[in-house]
């Protein structure tokens, strides 16, 4: 079994416990009390400059612990007050050492949109990401079937959340499009062997029509990287592990839009 195998392999008897009368009672409870979702892609779209998905992030399987102190709600804080234009936050617990609960925590003080990533998917996990104040949720086309796709895009749809939707290559790129995809994601590192590939979403960025708003993700540095990919007419970057390493989050935040002190 390779790595990712395993992950999803968890993930889905982790997700088992999602299947109880008392979860979808809490759920239904918590989305009827929810503010209104806040959209991802006119965030994205409104910006003037580069749109960054501050990413918090704490872990990750091939590089480990590497931002374990810092609180999820500060860091939070410091993004939205930075310029990011919307938030990512990993609620994967096993791996990558993040926690559902962290959005519902951060929800009270963050006026920007919340995008939960995670593995996503059963449909439960969907009214669960409601249920928790996320206002997007992340799709990886690599590990869904079509059918699952377009059903999880239309379910988040229904319950007035947008969905990033995850591509690596030209035919997943297409599925995408076919459902209707409006957020896409454009990911530079290989899900299974973890490689880079630096010009994958320059070669893909083309694929995608006048309206969907694309979003590159993985390996971002530096400014010079997203000037770089914003010339294919990429508008929103998401940025996880550079910024959570830096000494000053908010100042390399800063630095990567182009903001002086």
């Amino acid at each position: 079994m390779n790595f990712l195998a395993e992950i999803v392999a968890h993930k889905l008897k982790e997700s088992e416990s999602l299947f109880t009368p008392e979860a979808t009672a809490r759920f239904q409870g918590a989305i009827a009390a929810r503010p209104p979702a806040l959209s991802l892609k006119a965030a994205l779209d409104a910006m003037p400059g580069p749109a960054i998905i501050a990413e918090i992030k704490r872990a990750s399987p091939s590089k480990g612990e590497f931002a374990m102190d810092w609180d999820p709600v500060e860091l939070a804080k410091v993004y939205q007050d930075n310029g990011a234009a919307a938030l990512s936050v990993l609620t994967e617990v096993k791996y990558f050492k993040g926690d559902p609960e962290f959005i519902p925590r951060m929800r009270p003080v963050i006026k920007i949109p919340i995008l939960r990533k995670d593995f996503i998917l059963e449909p439960v996990q969907v009214y669960e990401s409601a249920a928790l104040g996320a206002d997007a949720l992340l799709l990886i086309v690599s590990l869904l079937q079509p059918g699952q796709l377009r059903a999880l895009l239309l379910l988040a749809r229904s319950l007035s959340l947008e969905a990033l939707v995850e591509v690596h290559t030209p035919e997943e790129m297409e599925l995408a499009l076919s459902v209707g995809a409006q957020v896409i994601g454009i990911n530079s590192r290989d899900l299974h062997t973890f490689k880079m590939y630096p010009d994958r979403a320059l070669e893909l960025a083309p694929m995608a029509p006048a309206g969907v708003t694309l979003v590159a993700a993985s390996g971002l540095k530096t400014k010079a990287d997203l000037e770089r990919l914003a010339a294919a007419g990429i508008k929103g970057f998401l940025i996880g592990e550079t910024l959570v390493v830096a000494a000053d989050p908010g100042a390399k935040l800063r630095e990567f839009l182009g903001r002086g002190d």
